[in-house]
């Protein structure tokens, strides 16, 4: 938590080994290991603050493409299918699955449906962890607590989860434990 430009998202940057720029030092450690990038890029995942999706496929259409980049090839289709359809429930899009992504603020998804998209094209890869800039940025009240909502299921599924929160109303706070970790700064 913090105001804007007291470093959250470039904190959380360096530690999810996304920051290409500028100078790090030290040494960033996992459970009293040496972090190995290329090993966590594959357990990792991370949701941009700006949710970036074509405008003209479906919600399942973002999901299906993301699973066949993203899964191994070993994962049969039967599989890859049963595991998006886990995950548009758990990120509770299974009620708009054939909606178009349509263009923000101008038709399509809203914004609160799009952050929970993000979420889920990410979840499809099965990360281990995942990292969400800002999640609940640009959300009103009601919105912010429905993508807390899914933040918290995809807690419930076992991943840890580390965001960064600009201002966050006290039921925000009060959503992030042990699992869900915020960035404070």
């Amino acid at each position: 938590m913090g105001v804007s430009g007291a470093g959250k998202t470039t904190l959380m940057d360096v530690l999810a080994g996304r920051k290409t720029g500028g100078y790090i030092e030290g040494s960033i450690k996992i459970s009293g290991y040496q972090k190995n990038q290329e090993t966590f890029a594959r357990i990792s995942g991370y949701c941009e603050q700006n949710d970036i999706h074509s405008p003209h496929v479906t919600v399942n259409e973002s999901l299906v493409f993301s699973a066949w980049l993203r899964l191994s090839a070993e994962v049969t289709d039967a599989k890859r299918r049963m595991f998006i359809k886990e995950v548009m429930e758990l990120v509770e899009l299974d009620s708009i699955a054939n909606a178009l992504v349509g263009m923000p603020g101008v038709n399509g998804l809203s914004t609160e449906q799009r952050k929970r998209l993000t979420i889920a094209v990410e979840l499809v890869a099965n990360p281990s962890i995942i990292f969400m800039d800002e999640p609940t940025s640009g959300l009103d009240a009601r919105a912010a607590a429905i993508v807390m909502r899914t933040i918290r299921s995809t807690v419930d599924t076992g991943r840890t989860v580390v965001c960064t929160i600009h201002q966050p109303s006290i039921d925000i706070f009060e959503a992030f434990d042990e699992a869900s970790i915020p960035i404070f700064l």
